[in-house]
């Protein structure tokens, strides 16, 4: 975390150098004295990322306490925390909702060079990505001094749509071969020759200049963000223009611990990964007396997670690769959503993706044998952990702006780890979709109909549980059958037998002797009703008959049986 004396230090020099720099506002570049209006400020941020777009800038910059003409630096009494919008809301929500699509700007306040009467608010602008950006469904962009609409600039918006730069294959101004870190080398040229065997006695007489170029990491010689990112030296991280980091942190016992990795990622991957706490348990099946030993986590499942992280994460964002390591599972995070498709659609192995967030980056770690090209990436995380008897994976968390991965890493129903382990015809989608039987999670009707055909499950939708002969098979015939109850047939013989030996029983009653021998899958609202309808149907047939007295009804026998 920076503190607040740093902060003050490095935002004032990039503003100092902003200022020196440009001289003067421009499409990307905007100051101002003070907050005036929350329309002007969407229209503001809308056309500095679609400037920063035109003028091929990762980022735009918008400073309050800063007068637009002379430059001068004034401060700003502007707290975004306090401010609002239409109707009383908080402004920075209603600009994020009417930021579109989605852009992950930044506000940061700070004191310029420590001044406390010089207080600057800055945002932090992303550049527009493919489309122009937009406040309240309208493009702006900047033209001389005034703030204008993107439409009536059908050239400029043109450039925009076609505007996907890939970040990773970007060259780096300055870098050169002394910015990369020989063992990341030698670790990278033996992951090209376990990928490409058949040139492994010719990579050893490749240069270092010949090996990169021809693995992907660089152009023609010149260092890429990819290069930097893969191989380059720890302390050269600064060249990318992005914060480059993994952070681990470990809670555990209430007590969270955290270290931060940063490049060359083709090294500190595995070293981020050995610092994960992985140990074998035991799982004993129960018709024999030799336990499968299990690790609590699959080495290349971790890698994967890791690797898929750095291949998907949406740079332009800036934002570190976080992995938390919990009691039971792993946690990966990165910048940008699903670039193609959603992770169901590759789980089988069936999809192949048609386009990649970073292609440079992305055919450089299939290069080195970092990461699959052909989307089975997220199918093999799934088939191990199948292979391994545990939970499967899951991406609860993943929204617009952010890719969360879960990998448990402990049985959360053992009984549903003995029927992967005694039943090794059942298949991925079978195995997935008990999982989330286990899980109490919802199916769509199709799945349903699919595992009560094949025998796996019972139960009316959403009171799903594990079929009577898996249950068999896994020691679940008690939970089973708490989970069956009695048929109606069986409560209605259970409710006569116990009406002749009483010869009556209130509600109340009636309730407590069939209460606990109903679907322990029914809430009580359910089976309070389940045990009304059988009284109104055995009324209904002239079975049993209803009788106050006092102020108590009675139900009893009728007569003519």
């Amino acid at each position: 975390m920076i503190d607040c004396a740093n902060k003050d230090t490095v935002y004032s020099s990039l503003l100092d150098g902003q200022i020196r720099c440009a001289r003067k506002e421009n499409r990307y570049l905007e100051f101002k004295s003070n907050y005036q209006d929350a329309d002007r400020l969407g229209r503001y941020i809308s056309a500095l990322s679609n400037g920063a777009c035109l003028d091929r800038q990762d980022f735009g910059y918008l400073y309050f306490g800063i007068d637009d003409g002379t430059l001068e630096i004034t401060g700003t009494c502007f707290d975004i925390s306090k401010a609002k919008a239409k109707g009383n809301q908080a402004l920075e929500l209603y600009l994020r909702r009417m930021i579109s699509p989605k852009i992950n700007f930044s506000i940061t306040d700070f004191y310029y060079h420590g001044n406390k009467n010089l207080k600057i608010t800055v945002f932090k602008i992303p550049a527009a990505v493919n489309e122009p950006t937009c406040y309240m469904n309208k493009s702006w962009i900047r033209v001389d001094s005034h703030t204008t609409e993107l439409s009536q600039y059908p050239e400029w918006t043109r450039a925009i749509y076609n505007s996907r730069v890939d970040w990773t294959a970007e060259c780096i101004e300055g870098a050169d071969a002394d910015d990369l870190d020989k063992d990341a080398v030698r670790m990278a040229r033996e992951g090209y020759r376990q990928r490409f065997p058949d040139y492994a006695e010719a990579i050893q007489e490749w240069s270092d200049e010949v090996f990169l170029d021809k693995a992907g990491l660089t152009q023609e010689g010149k260092i890429t963000r990819t290069a930097l990112l893969l191989v380059g030296q720890p302390e050269k991280a600064y060249k990318l223009r992005h914060i480059a980091q993994m952070n681990w942190k470990c809670i555990q016992d209430g007590e969270t611990f955290s270290q931060l990795f940063t490049i060359p990622f083709i090294r500190t991957t595995t070293e981020l990964m050995l610092k994960i706490r992985n140990y074998r348990f035991k799982i004993y099946p129960h018709d024999s007396l030799i336990p499968a030993e299990i690790w609590k986590y699959d080495t290349r499942s971790i890698l994967e997670g890791l690797h898929n992280c750095i291949a998907h994460q949406d740079y332009t964002k800036d934002e570190r690769i976080i992995v938390t390591e919990e009691r039971d599972r792993l946690t990966f995070e990165n910048a940008g959503n699903f670039f193609d498709g959603n992770y169901e659609q590759y789980v089988l192995g069936t999809r192949t993706p048609r386009r990649y967030r970073n292609p440079f980056l992305m055919k450089a770690m299939v290069n080195l044998k970092m990461i699959d090209s052909q989307g089975y990436g997220i199918h093999n995380l799934y088939v191990r952990q199948k292979e391994r008897y545990l939970p499967m994976p899951d991406y609860d968390g993943t929204d617009d702006s952010h890719v969360v991965m879960h990998l448990p890493g402990t049985v959360i129903d053992e009984n549903y780890s003995l029927v992967l382990m005694e039943n090794h015809n059942i298949s991925l989608t079978e195995a997935i979709l008990l999982d989330r039987v286990q899980k109490g999670e919802s199916l769509e009707n199709s799945a349903i109909n699919m595992l009560r055909k094949n025998g796996l499950i019972e139960g009316r939708k959403p009171n799903l549980f594990i079929a009577k002969r898996v249950a068999q098979k896994t020691n679940q015939k008690v939970e089973y059958s708490k989970h069956k109850g009695l048929d109606a047939e069986s409560c209605e013989s259970l409710l006569l037998k116990s009406l002749k030996d009483h010869d009556r029983l209130s509600r109340q009653e009636i309730d407590k002797l069939l209460w606990n021998v109903l679907s322990d899958q029914l809430n009580d609202r359910q089976k309070k009703a389940k045990i009304g309808n059988l009284l109104s149907k055995l009324r209904l047939k002239g079975i049993i008959t209803n009788s106050t007295a006092g102020n108590q009804s009675f139900w009893t026998i009728s007569d003519k049986f």
